[in-house]
């Protein structure tokens, strides 16, 4: 079994049974009305010697040659097809049936090939295990920070949402949680904005350096254990100065202070240097959301 995207549901299966009427391939769109007239009437079957077997165990007590389709050697017996396919088309109407213990919606060609319950039941755990990791990715993870502690950039991505080319913070030299902090960002050519912002002459966007600044003060206010599972959003900037420019190969410092913090608000201060020689100086005003 596989499954491929697609802008809605689909279904391919092959049925291949050593009988020469349980061998085919159909192929479904899943739509309400499909379902209700194309699928949902189709019988399970099985082939007579595995029917044998079933009762001799004293299980399948419940089926019938109306209920249930028993394939002997010269084809159905006592029992007429709903459809010249109705084989295969029940066995497509299983793997929708397991798909649906997701419990989400599917968007996706499934493609089966004699596939029974148990194959389809491991492509659903596939499918939510790669909604876990998905979910876990962006999860927001609230840290316990020691005082004067170095986070590296697995723990940011673990306070802040921001994701490339768009986290500007490498690293937090120190940390007082709720506070204060000292980061880097190390500037290099690789970096998005020096595809435009100029071509021929590097230049850090000044709005990206208090960015920068307001993701630090982002870690250090969401630092605090209360703010556990909130995002702090920009709200605004004051006394912006530019004093000097930004080019690959620098590394950025970062010193942000809280200045001023409520249960749903915060001021912060922060100033950017290179070489001990400031780059930009900015108040900003946020205010705290769920994530």
């Amino acid at each position: 079994m596989t499954i491929l995207p697609a802008d809605e549901l689909k279904v391919s299966y092959s049925l291949e049974y050593e009988h020469p009427l349980l061998r085919g391939v159909y192929t479904s769109l899943v739509t309400s009305e499909i379902f209700e007239k194309e699928l949902a009437p189709n019988r399970t079957f099985c082939l007579f010697e595995e029917a044998e077997i079933v009762r001799a165990k004293g299980l399948g007590l419940g089926a019938n040659y109306q209920n249930t389709l028993v394939f002997g050697k010269d084809g159905v017996m006592d029992n007429v097809l709903r459809f010249p396919d109705e084989p295969v088309r029940h066995k497509l109407l299983d793997c929708i049936g397991d798909l649906y213990l997701l419990g989400l919606p599917i968007k996706g060609h499934v493609i089966a090939f004699r596939s029974g319950h148990n194959l389809n039941r491991e492509l659903l755990k596939k499918i939510f295990e790669q909604k876990t990791r998905y979910e876990a990715k962006r999860e927001l993870h609230h840290v316990e920070y020691k005082e004067g502690s170095e986070i590296d950039v697995r723990g940011i991505m673990n306070v802040l949402p921001h994701r490339y080319p768009f986290l500007l913070v490498d690293r937090i030299l120190e940390l007082e949680v709720g506070k204060r902090a000292v980061a880097i960002k190390n500037v290099t050519m690789n970096e998005a904005f020096f595809q435009g912002h100029f071509p021929g002459k590097p230049v850090m966007p000044g709005v990206l350096m208090v960015e920068a600044m307001a993701q630090v003060a982002g870690v250090v206010a969401l630092s605090k254990p209360e703010l556990k599972g909130k995002l702090a959003f920009f709200m605004s900037v004051d006394g912006v100065k530019f004093r000097r420019v930004i080019e690959p190969g620098d590394q950025v410092v970062m010193e942000v202070e809280i200045t001023k913090a409520r249960s749903r608000s915060g001021q912060a201060k922060g100033v950017c240097k290179v070489a001990g020689e400031v780059a930009c100086e900015a108040e900003m005003g946020f205010f705290f959301g769920d994530a």
